[in-house]
């Protein structure tokens, strides 16, 4: 009943994502502990130093955030499974979630410049078609789903 190679495939995929969560445990616990030893270093230079008021840094992917054609991969499976055309915001809000990303404003209008000249790269190709939307905005969607 079982098929053996979508059991093998399963298999693997498993041991593989098996081995990125202890690769990434060991990873968090090393920088836990490093956090730990800067905490202490920091004490021993000013004793009454409010650690707690140290914000964390936010993450901010860099400029090439991505390999290349990764984002375009995205977006189009965005657009796939979207049931209506979307916006070039509307794609960046779920890529972000998708590739977890902090969600913060500026992020969310990187991305959306960013998702905005890839579909513009995909309307040139004719694989997407934009129409006129609510207000001022742009919908977007596959060719051939009008």
């Amino acid at each position: 009943m079982a098929e053996p190679h979508v059991i093998s495939a399963l298999s693997r995929k498993r041991a593989e994502l098996s081995g990125d969560i202890e690769r990434l445990q060991r990873e968090l616990s090393e920088t836990v502990s490093a956090l730990e030893k800067l905490d202490a270093t920091l004490l021993l230079f000013d004793p009454a130093y409010e650690i707690a008021s140290i914000r964390p840094k936010a993450f901010r992917p860099p400029e090439d955030w991505s390999k290349r054609g990764e984002m375009t991969r995205i977006i189009l499976g965005i657009m796939r499974k979207a049931s209506e055309p979307l916006t070039s915001a509307d794609i960046a809000a779920q890529l972000i979630a998708e590739r977890a990303l902090e969600p913060t404003d500026k992020l969310q209008r990187l991305m959306t410049k960013r998702v905005g000249v890839a579909l513009r790269g995909l309307r040139d190709r004719s694989i997407a078609v934009s129409a006129p939307g609510p207000g001022m905005s742009v919908v977007w969607q596959l060719a051939g789903r009008e």
